[in-house]
């Protein structure tokens, strides 16, 4: 694959991640046949920084900080709530956790790419 195309696929894969971390909170949240969970309990709380997070590394603002938040809270699920069942992510369901919190880890060190509402404000301010 030519080398021409690795920004607009690094941009792909930040908003496909973005969207799915997002999805995972609205699930959170009651929606797409998940079960709504109390704001002021664990679950919520997550929810809360997948929403938050997973909108912002969507669209590509602050998406460093939002990525580095999102790894840490995927870290954290991973231990909280899948360690416990088996050693490996596949036996305990937390691949995705592991995914997320290596894609987010990565997307924080790389930035928010080429099309990213970051990237507009960077272009529009130096005009």
């Amino acid at each position: 694959m030519p080398a021409r195309f690795a920004p607009s696929l690094y941009s792909l894969l930040r908003i496909v991640a973005g969207f799915v971390y997002l999805s995972h909170g609205l699930q959170k949240f009651g929606m797409f046949g998940g079960t709504a969970q109390p704001v002021a309990s664990l679950l919520g709380a997550a929810a809360v920084i997948e929403v938050g997070a997973g909108g912002l590394i969507l669209i590509g603002l602050l998406t460093r900080p939002a990525a580095f938040l999102a790894s840490g809270q995927m870290a954290a699920a991973y231990f909280i709530a899948h360690l416990a069942k088996g050693l490996l992510p596949i036996q305990n369901g937390g691949d995705a956790a592991v995914l997320l919190c290596f894609t987010f880890l990565f997307v924080w060190a790389n930035g928010p790419g080429a099309w990213s509402v970051d990237a507009g404000l960077k272009e529009s301010s130096r005009s």
